[in-house]
C-alpha cells in the first residue's frame, strides 16, 4: 500500500514536469528572418520556465519528505482505524496519500505565474491541459481515476481522544476517574475497623536478670469502629470536581488489664463507646495533563480537614475505673471520641499508568496538622486540666499498586499503603512516650459495574505492622446522576 501511494506521488510529479516540458517546446519556432531580439525573448522564456520546473521538484520533494515523516508516526493501520469513513474502493492510505499530494501541487503552484495555474496560450500556441488540480474529476496522466476521485473526497475526521484516565477497583480515598463535567455522584459507604493492641509495664526494679522486685502491668486493648459516609462529588469541568464527605462514626472499646499495685491475679475488664458526627471533609482535585501508554495521567488535589468531630480532650478521664497512684486525670477514658480534634491541610497527587492489560497507579500525599493554644482535658465533674498547646505530628503517606479488568463490568486492584507519623509536642517539647510510628497497610480491591449508573467497591485493608489497625472493610456505592 504504501509503495503503491509513493508511486502515485512520483506518477503525479512527472506528469507535471512532462506538460511543462510540452509547454516549454510548444513555442511557435521563429522565422528565418526573426531578429535576434526575437530568439533572446524565447530563450527568458525557456530559461524562466525552467526555473519554475526546478522549483516545482523542490515542492514536490520536500512534501515526500512530510509524508515519509507522518508515516513514520502514525502506521497506516492506525489511520485505517482512526480517520474518518473512505468512498467505496478507496484504500484510507490512498486518501491520506492523494490529500497530501495535492497538497504538495498545491503549495507548488505557489508563486509560480502562467506555466502553473492555466497558462494563456501564445499565438499559434496549442492550449496547455494542465491546472494544480484535476477538472471534472478527470485523471491526468500518469493519475489513476481512484486517486483522482479520493482527492476531492474528505478524509474525515478522528474520534475524539478519551483524556479521562482508565478506570480501576479503588483501594485508597482517592479516586483516580473525576466526575464529568456537569454530573453529580453521591457515593454511600460503610468502613468496618477493629484493632487489637497489648501493652506491658514493668512497676518496680530488677536485683538480677530474670528477677523482678515490683508488679507488673498489663493491659490489652481491643477496639471496634463503625463508620458511615456520605460523599457528594461535582464535575466543575472536565479536569475539575470537588468532594465533600460528611462521616458518622461509633467506636467502642474493650480494656482487659488487672490491677496496678495489688497482688491480684484477676482480669479486669473496662468497657467504653462513642457515637456522633465524625470530621467533615472537602476536597478539590484537578487533573493536570492527559495521559498515554508512555506517560502517566496526574490528578493534584487538596483535602481540608475539619474538626466538627468530638475530640479526645472532650471525653471525660478520670480514676473512677482505674488510675495510677490516685492521680487525677490519669485514668482510662469513660468515653471515646469521634473526630482527631484538629484541622488539617493534605495536599497530595495521584498517578495512573495504563499498560495493558494492567494500569498501575500511586499515590503521594503530605499531611499537616494546625496545632491548638490553651488545650485543657476534661475530668470528672466537669474539672478541666489544662495542658497548654499540642500540636500533632504531620503524616506523610504514600501507596502504588496495580489494577486490572476482569471483564467490562469487573476490576481487581492490589496495593500498598504506608504512613509516617510524627510524635506529637506540647508546649514545644516532644510528649513523653510519643515516637515515630509507622503504618503499613496491605489492600486488595474488587469493582462491579452494574451499569453506567452504579457501581459496587469493595476494599479490604491488612495491617502489617503493630500501630496498624489489624482489619479494615469498606463498601462504597457511587450513583451518578
Amino acid at each position: 500500500m504504501k509503495k503503491r501511494s509513493m508511486q502515485g506521488i512520483r506518477s503525479a510529479g512527472c506528469s507535471t514536469l512532462l506538460l511543462l516540458g510540452g509547454l516549454a517546446h510548444a513555442q511557435t519556432p521563429p522565422d528565418a528572418g526573426t531578429p535576434a531580439s526575437g530568439l533572446e525573448s524565447l530563450q527568458n522564456q525557456i530559461t524562466e520556465q525552467a526555473g519554475q520546473l526546478e522549483a516545482m521538484k523542490r515542492a514536490m520533494a520536500e512534501q515526500e519528505a512530510v509524508i515519509r515523516e507522518l508515516r513514520s508516526v502514525i502506521g497506516n493501520d492506525v489511520l485505517a482505524r482512526k480517520r474518518g469513513g473512505a468512498g467505496p474502493g478507496v484504500a484510507p492510505t490512498d486518501n491520506a496519500t492523494n490529500a497530501a499530494t495535492a497538497a504538495a501541487a498545491a503549495s507548488a503552484t505557489q508563486g509560480v505565474p502562467n506555466a502553473v495555474a492555466n497558462p494563456q496560450p501564445q499565438q499559434g500556441d496549442q492550449p496547455p491541459q494542465m491546472m494544480a488540480q484535476p477538472q471534472s474529476g478527470q485523471p491526468q496522466q500518469g493519475e489513476s481515476s481512484d486517486q483522482t476521485v479520493a482527492a476531492d473526497e474528505p478524509v474525515g475526521r478522528p474520534p475524539e481522544r478519551d483524556t479521562r484516565p482508565p478506570e480501576i477497583a479503588p483501594i485508597t480515598d482517592q479516586p483516580g476517574v473525576l466526575t464529568g463535567e456537569g454530573k453529580l455522584v453521591v457515593e454511600p459507604g460503610f468502613q468496618y475497623g477493629y484493632s487489637s493492641n497489648n501493652r506491658v509495664a514493668l512497676v518496680g526494679y530488677t536485683v538480677i536478670p530474670a528477677i523482678l522486685i515490683g508488679l507488673v502491668d498489663v493491659r490489652e486493648v481491643k477496639t471496634t469502629t463503625y463508620l458511615a459516609s456520605v460523599a457528594l462529588r461535582y464535575g466543575i469541568t472536565k479536569r475539575l470536581e470537588i468532594e465533600a464527605k460528611v462521616p458518622y462514626v461509633h467506636s467502642s472499646g474493650s480494656t482487659v488489664s488487672r490491677e496496678v499495685f495489688t497482688g491480684t491475679a484477676v482480669d479486669n475488664v473496662f468497657n467504653s463507646s462513642g457515637s456522633g458526627l465524625g470530621d467533615v471533609e472537602a476536597t478539590l482535585r484537578y487533573q493536570i495533563n492527559y495521559g498515554s501508554e508512555k506517560l502517566p495521567y496526574f490528578i493534584g488535589w487538596l483535602r481540608y480537614k475539619s474538626n466538627t468531630g468530638k475530640d479526645p480532650f472532650e471525653v471525660v478521664t478520670d480514676c473512677v475505673t482505674r488510675c495510677v497512684g490516685n492521680t487525677t486525670g490519669t485514668g482510662l477514658p469513660l468515653g471515646l471520641p469521634t473526630g482527631t480534634g484538629f484541622q488539617a491541610l493534605q495536599p497530595g497527587i495521584t498517578w495512573l499508568l495504563p499498560t495493558d492489560p494492567a494500569v498501575f497507579f500511586g499515590t503521594f500525599s503530605y499531611l499537616h496538622n494546625f496545632a491548638r493554644n490553651n488545650v485543657s482535658r476534661t475530668v470528672l465533674n466537669g474539672e478541666k486540666e489544662e495542658l497548654g498547646k499540642i500540636a500533632p505530628g504531620d503524616i506523610f503517606e504514600f501507596s502504588f499498586g496495580m489494577g486490572l479488568a476482569l471483564n467490562e463490568h469487573a476490576s481487581f486492584s492490589i496495593g500498598y499503603d504506608q504512613a509516617i507519623i510524627w510524635p506529637t509536642k506540647q508546649n514545644g517539647q516532644t510528649v513523653p512516650g510519643s515516637v515515630r510510628v509507622t503504618q503499613g497497610t496491605l489492600l486488595v480491591g474488587y469493582s462491579y459495574r452494574f451499569n453506567n449508573r452504579y457501581t459496587l467497591n469493595l476494599s479490604v485493608g491488612a495491617g502489617l505492622t503493630r500501630d496498624t489497625p489489624d482489619l479494615q472493610v469498606n463498601v462504597r456505592l457511587p450513583i451518578t446522576f
